[in-house]
């Protein structure tokens, strides 16, 4: 039995208790410590993290099976694991003396992020002066370090690049603003940090990480870190929502098995023949979303492992079944729900948290399905498409 697959069997066992928890992990409006610490126990947030600092490097796609599987017993906690998950790769591309910061003295150590940049940097010697907010920093209570988005500044006030700033812990705030319906156990606050020199080793160029290049590529030679950037988190955002739809599913397909319709005298909801076309239907669609996740992936790592550039067609072609599959994954469940009848409106249920949950995931920058499909018609007809939004 290979370490990944002990990593799969533990993080199977642990879905009773996601699922036990998922109520209490709402009221905190967080995942409790207890959730995360099994998880990193499991050995789950070292998957995609280099075998240098006690990592798998493991096959990306156990890593999204992994949170397709926790997703589907708790929305949020599906969510935080695939973005504290993620990370590791992208800090995995860094100059060496970062990764050392990080996981030298432990390499358990965790990081969470904030994209959009709308955090300020301006040129400095050695490095940049950071200061900014962001939202959003799905799990921040649960990293020691942060991954922000900012654009940078040269003395002239004219933006010279978009960078990625690594910062530890004690050189930010955590401001607790996350009061919403869905999504609500991931404990997405802001981030605040106040002019911060980040050293240049401590960052990464958006133009570089488009490119499939970092510095850490000199030490973690593996093929797993020559994939696009995009297609790796913008998939990780993705994920979650089919696992919710896959909970969904199964609780849908549960109830109707007991469930008696008082409107048609008394006949069981499993007999009503439009009920089997529903779930076929949404099965469909959640099979649709995961095998084109997948088997996109498949595709890139095929031509990593030949040693030859991913074209920028397969690339746009990841972005446009991403955004599709977590529509399909939202259509699933938005069926399924309507069609559950009134007990699933009840507080508890999993089909109501996934059919919040998904909504609340499907406003995340990276499903936005206009974009993504826009530049994969552009690409189709000829046009240039900006290499930074893939």
């Amino acid at each position: 039995m290979t370490e990944t697959s002990t990593v799969l069997d533990g993080v199977r066992d642990l879905l009773p208790a996601f699922r036990e928890r998922a109520d209490e992990t709402e009221r905190l409006r967080a995942v409790p410590d207890s959730s995360v610490k099994e998880l990193e126990e499991t050995g789950f947030f070292s998957l995609l993290q280099p075998k240098r600092y006690g990592g798998l490097e493991a096959d990306p796609v156990d890593f999204y099976t992994a949170v397709r599987a926790i997703a589907s017993a708790c929305g949020s906690t599906g969510w935080i694991s695939s973005v504290l998950g993620v990370h590791p790769w992208q800090i995995a591309l860094f100059d060496d003396a970062a990764q050392e910061a990080v996981w030298g003295n432990d390499p358990t150590t965790r990081a969470s992020s904030s994209y959009a940049p709308t955090g300020k940097a301006v040129l400095a010697d050695g490095g940049f002066t950071l200061s900014g907010r962001w939202s959003f920093s799905s799990g921040c209570a649960h990293a020691q370090w942060v991954l922000l988005g900012g654009l940078v500044y040269n003395a002239e006030g004219q933006v010279v690049d978009f960078r990625t700033f690594l910062l530890p812990r004690d050189q930010y705030e955590i401001v607790d603003v996350w009061n919403v319906v869905g999504l609500s156990g991931t404990g997405s606050n802001d981030i605040v940090v106040s002019e911060t020199f980040v050293p240049e080793a401590f960052t990464l160029s958006m133009g570089d990480t488009g490119r499939c290049y970092g510095p850490g590529q000199a030490v973690n030679d593996s093929d797993l870190y020559k994939l696009p950037f995009h297609s790796l988190f913008t998939t990780t955002i993705s994920t979650p929502i089919i696992g919710m739809a896959t909970g969904a599913y199964a609780e849908h397909v549960e109830m109707q098995q007991k469930r008696v319709r008082a409107s048609y005298i008394g006949e069981k909801a499993s007999l009503d023949p439009f009920a089997a076309v529903r779930i076929a239907r949404a099965s469909s669609e959640i099979d649709a979303a995961w095998a084109l996740l997948i088997s996109n992936i498949r595709e890139e790592q095929a031509l990593v492992a030949k040693g030859e550039k991913i074209p920028i067609p397969l690339r746009l072609k990841v972005r446009r079944d991403q955004v599709l599959g977590t529509q399909r994954a939202i259509d699933a469940i938005d069926a399924l729900f309507e069609a559950s009848g009134g007990r699933a409106l009840a507080t508890g249920t999993y089909l109501q948290r996934a059919w919040r949950d998904a909504h609340a995931g499907r406003v995340h920058a990276a499903n936005d399905p206009e974009r993504a499909l826009q530049m994969f018609g552009a690409s189709e007809f000829g046009h240039k498409v900006d290499p930074g939004m893939y």
